[in-house]
Formats: structure tokens, sequence, C-alpha cells
């Protein structure tokens, strides 16, 4: 058993993202720009409203202007694409993040691609994904995955030669962290291995990795029995199960079993309080990138 586990905690290390994103934010100040991130709600999903409140909310306390645009769940596509284009023009607004999931008689892929490639902060945009897969760094990088980069960094994890296995293929996580992950850098040159729920022998393959990261959508999907002693693990999953003893009925859980397999993990990310709140962190920095390069000072 690996003693001194480190649990990654998402909440502090955000924080520390946070900080440098304020920084940026003043030095913008200087050329006149205050970074603006529109959040559009389509329906009235109780955790997207609370995800949008929770952008909200961080962006205007770091100095960002932030806009709330609610529409309901009825909405016509042809409103919502004009508010897109709208916002697309609109000088004053440099990031734009329609929250998902959508009402089922909208095409996420079509809203996402109605974003000018330029303010999808989000990293969703057919442009910025093929970006990222021909290793450009000019794009924006989804969220989720940038900031299990940063939680790496955190640790200071030996990506490159490192053997990362990858469960689950989403185009929001799975797909972008296998690419990240392959790029050359120091945050890259891993050996990735992606699985999914039709790999067999699932346990023999992420027993191999050094980082795993588990991104299923299943609740307590992975046990000690998937992974190797010493071996990172970064869970994605946020799923409810119902509880009758916590204060709301239900409890969130990650696709890994916390408990039983923290013991043999020289790091692991607790839910709640792990991916999440860097999700969040790095979507502000992505639009402070997008502020900066509207003024020609964009990094890299």
């Amino acid at each position: 058993m690996s003693s001194g586990v480190n649990i990654l905690d998402g909440k502090a290390i955000a924080e520390e993202v946070h900080a440098e994103t304020q920084r940026r934010v003043e030095a913008l100040e200087v050329h006149g720009i205050r970074p603006g991130l529109a959040v559009v709600l389509v329906g009235d999903n109780p955790a997207s409203r609370i995800y949008v409140e929770n952008k909200h909310r961080t962006a205007s306390r770091l100095g960002f202007f932030s806009r709330k645009i609610e529409l309901p769940a009825d909405c016509p596509k042809e409103q919502l694409h004009e508010i897109l284009n709208a916002l697309n023009s609109d000088s004053a607004i440099h990031g734009i993040l329609v929250q998902s999931p959508l009402p089922s008689h909208l095409d996420e892929e079509e809203v996402v691609a109605a974003i000018s490639p330029e303010k999808d902060v989000d990293g969703f945009h057919p442009v910025n994904v093929a970006k990222l897969a021909l290793g450009h760094s000019d794009g924006f990088v989804p969220c989720t995955p940038l900031g299990i980069l940063r939680l790496l960094q955190h640790i200071r994890f030996p990506v490159p030669g490192s053997h990362a296995v990858v469960v689950g293929r989403s185009r929001i996580v799975g797909k972008p962290m296998a690419l990240l992950l392959l790029q050359r850098g120091p945050l890259g040159n891993a050996t990735v291995t992606v699985a999914h729920s039709q790999t067999r022998n699932l346990a023999a393959i992420t027993r191999q990795a050094d980082l795993l990261i588990a991104a299923i959508g299943q609740p307590n999907f992975l046990g000690s029995e998937h992974v190797r002693e010493g071996a990172v693990v970064i869970d994605v999953g946020i799923n409810r199960i119902a509880d009758a003893s916590a204060p709301r009925g239900y409890r969130l859980v990650g696709d890994v079993r916390f408990e039983e397999v923290a013991p043999i993990c020289r790091a692991i990310t607790p839910v709640p309080g792990g991916v999440g709140p860097m999700t969040i962190a790095m979507l502000l920095q992505n639009t402070v990138l997008a502020a900066e390069r509207a003024v020609g000072l964009g990094r890299s």
C-alpha cells in the first residue's frame, strides 16, 4: 500500500489559477479591456442553473464583465442563433458558452458551430477541435482536460513517457484528453490508451496505467482491481445516487470507488471538489486568453 496518498484539492488549486487569472485581468485594464463572458442557459435544468450561477459569480469576482442569458426550454432555434450571432459581433464579449444539456429540439453540434471559434472558450467548435488534433497552439482547448493537466502540473507528475489510460471517449473529456496527452511538450508525450464501454478485459488494461483518468459517467465503476499501486487517478465523474440520509436525498459520487482506491494511489481527485472547480478555472483562463488575443497579446 502506498503511504501518504495525495488527495488533490481541486478547490485550492483552482484558487491558484484564479489568482493568475485576476493578475491577467488587471494587466488588460491597461489596454482598456475587461474580459467579457456570456453564458447562455436554455431551460431550467437545476444542475445547469447551479453551474451557470457558479461561473457567473466567479467571473464577476475576478473582474470580468459577466452576462447571463436565460431562455425558456421551448426557445426556437432561430431565436437562439440570433442571440449567438449578436454575441459573436459584440466587442465587449470575448467568450461565449452555451450550457449543456440542451432541450431535445436543439441540435447541440449545430449550436456549438454557430459560436465564433475565436469566442468558443469551451473548445468544442470544429475549428478548435481540429487545431487540437493537429497540434496547433492557437485554438481553445476544452476546459476539463485543460484543468486535469493543471492538476498534474501541480503534483509534478512526469507525463512524458508515462502510460495514460483514459476511460471514456466523449468529445468533452475523453477524446480531447487523449489528444492533449499525446502533444509534444512537458505535459504531453505520453503513451495513451483510450478505453470505453466496449473494451474487453478493462481491468487488465487500466492496471497498466501510471495515470488513470476515469470519465465514463458511471457511478463507482472503477475499483481497486482496476488500479495499479502508485498510480495517479483523476476522477472526472459527477454522478447522483440516491441517499435517504443526505439533506437533498442524494449524494454525488465519481466514477471511481474513492475509499477503496485512495489507499493504493500516489494521488487521487475527490468528488466533489476535484476536477469540477478546475473546469470553471480553466474556462475563465480561456476567456482571458480570448481577450488578450483581441488586443494582440494572445498567448499560445
